[in-house]
């Protein structure tokens, strides 16, 4: 099974990071290119434990709908969304921060099996991987850039 492992600097405290790494919003705006959109569950605002969310949006050709579960959290620390319905076989994406003397070391870790057996490893080897790891480092540079600049008063203020 993949683990895709990123590790990003933001130069902001872990509260503002923690609660941009959780925010529906952000998440929509990171994933514009794709037209991803939440169309169940929490639309809007920042994710809570236990909370769910439908996303619809364009990927590999096809218009996909996956929905994902927050299974654990602990405020500023860690959270956790893992797949209900949706077109992986598995699918937990842990998402780590940690404060330190000028900003927060944020730490995704996105493990998923792809189905298809032998086929989806070949897949995951020449492409998926690195297609979703693009999207990862994607959604983190919108964070990092709303965090260090001063957007997130506005959004999170919503």
């Amino acid at each position: 099974m993949p683990t895709i492992h990123l590790t990003t600097f933001i130069a902001a405290p872990v509260e503002v990071v923690f609660d941009l790494s959780r925010s529906v919003d952000i998440h929509k705006k990171s994933m514009a290119k794709h037209q991803e959109e939440a169309v169940a569950g929490t639309r809007y605002g920042l994710m809570e434990r236990e909370d769910t969310v439908t996303w619809k949006a364009k990927h590999i050709f096809k218009t996909r709908i996956l929905r994902v579960k927050i299974t654990g959290m602990k405020k500023a620390e860690q959270f956790t969304d893992e797949q209900m319905d949706g077109d992986f076989k598995f699918m937990k994406h842990e998402h780590h921060f940690k404060s330190c003397d000028n900003g927060t070391i944020m730490i995704d870790l996105f493990h998923f099996e792809s189905p298809y057996g032998a086929f989806g490893k070949w897949f995951n080897a020449l492409f998926f991987t690195r297609y979703m790891k693009k999207l990862l480092e994607q959604r983190n540079n919108l964070i990092k850039e709303f965090a260090e600049n001063g957007k997130w008063k506005q959004l999170l203020a919503n």
